[in-house]
């Protein structure tokens, strides 16, 4: 038999009988795997003669990139926002149950909470790969405090803060370092916000608008000076108005810079968003892309900035994130539990603040938020897989290793079947969780 040890020594794995989610369409065709990266199957026969080490038969199975979630607060009785002397002990069992529902990284979220409960967190948590320990975390997303105090939601209005000193010097002495910081969510109205975008956006920081009561035009200044994500659209902020639409509105705003998304989270829970809102939502973003302007000479192709330039127009990428904003409660019964400084008390599929009608995250795992979004939509499935993985990649500039299935992207999977529910959950290449021993 060939040899395959010209380039490397590590084993490959081919996993066959599969549909492969590749250039938003699902293929038949093989995955080859070493080191953890997918291979480039034509470069691995002919410059390398190579052979597979292990073969793993898919079965038929829907073979889709492991699902990114970018607002997860807790869950399994985890609540990331309350400190404690081993705060990776609870990211990390959180982290270990997720592999279930297809998640391989995440974005650890923390509300709004006094300053001594950031500067004793934060530092506690590092961004590190995946594996059978559980899914990767890709940094913390920081859900206020500065906020709305008209849309705070769950947030306790008592630590809302605003930007007084100058602005990065408040998010200093309230967050201490942003060493692990991915997203941040504010509130794009309040006095000093511009200048904090601006200087995150610059340190690579995603700032998403989010428990707000912006107008259009106050929304589409902050986009402008450098933010890129709406925090669970349609919850928290000023509903949709015909004469102005608020940060609903960025959708198809004409003021969204060339080249840029303007990608937006949705909880499709069932409970946060109505299917005739979130229809509407995926389709101001429909697969196509929508065309902005003419850039180049008809018949002109090429890429900028991972945006397809084809017959002098600009098509811009769906931005729809799914997201599940879950809660300490998710995977547990109802009852009562905490999320940050409240308590919150679960009535079915419905999170309160005790007390309250006030919604307060979910309880829905994101293989769930897949499902309940393909069928509210009338989305292909091809539509709802990226949702979950290729827009959250795009959203943070990971997604030329994350999010889809390219040669030399990681090998993080999901194996689904036709009503996609998780099979089994790989991180690079190795298998992490599976429905069936």
């Amino acid at each position: 038999m060939p040899s395959n040890k010209s380039v490397s020594d590590a084993p490959i794995t081919q996993f066959v009988n599969c549909r492969i989610l590749r250039e938003h369409k699902l293929q038949r065709e093989d995955l080859w795997v070493r080191e953890g990266k997918i291979l480039d199957p034509e470069k691995l026969f002919f410059d390398e003669q190579g052979y597979a080490d292990t073969r793993v038969d898919c079965e038929g199975s829907i073979m889709a990139p492991g699902f990114i979630d970018t607002q997860i607060n807790g869950g399994y009785g985890m609540d990331f926002s309350q400190p404690s002397d081993d705060v990776n002990a609870g990211i990390s069992f959180v982290a270990k149950k997720i592999l279930e529902h297809g998640v391989t990284s995440f974005c650890p979220t923390l509300v709004t909470s006094p300053p001594a409960v950031y500067h004793k967190v934060l530092p506690q948590i590092k961004a590190h790969s995946g594996g059978q320990h559980g899914a990767g975390v890709l940094g913390v997303h920081l859900e206020g405090p500065f906020i709305s105090s008209e849309k705070k939601g769950a947030h306790p209005e008592k630590y809302l803060r605003t930007f007084q000193s100058g602005g990065m010097a408040d998010l200093t002495e309230t967050y201490g370092s942003l060493d692990n910081v991915t997203v941040v969510t504010l509130a794009p109205e309040l006095a000093g916000s511009q200048s904090v975008v601006r200087e995150l956006s610059a340190r690579g920081v995603t700032v998403s608008l989010g428990h707000s009561v912006a107008n259009l035009s106050q929304a589409e200044d902050a986009v402008q000076h450098g933010a890129s994500f709406i925090t669970h659209l349609f919850n928290a902020m000023l509903p949709f108005h015909h004469r102005d639409p608020g940060i609903v509105g960025l959708l198809t705003s004409d003021r969204i810079p060339p080249g840029r998304t303007v990608f937006y989270g949705m909880i499709a829970d069932g409970i946060h968003t109505n299917p005739a809102a979130l229809r509407i939502a995926h389709r101001a973003h429909p697969s196509g892309g929508r065309v902005l302007r003419s850039v180049l000479p008809s018949g002109s192709r090429r890429r900028v900035k991972g945006v397809s330039l084809l017959s002098a127009r600009l098509v811009v990428s769906p931005g729809l994130v799914l997201v599940t904003d879950a809660i300490t409660a998710m995977g547990l019964p109802p009852g009562r539990h905490t999320l940050g400084q409240q308590v919150i008390e679960i009535q079915g599929l419905h999170a309160y603040v005790a007390g309250t009608k006030t919604l307060c995250g979910s309880i829905a795992t994101m293989d769930m938020c897949v499902r309940h979004f393909k069928q509210a939509s009338g989305c292909s499935m091809e539509e709802a897989l990226e949702a979950a993985a290729l827009h959250p990649a795009q959203l943070l500039g990971i997604s030329h290793t994350k999010g889809k299935l390219d040669y030399g992207a990681d090998a993080d999977l999901v194996l689904l079947d036709d009503a996609l529910n998780v099979k089994s959950t790989f991180i690079s290449g190795e298998k992490v969780w599976s429905r069936t021993p």
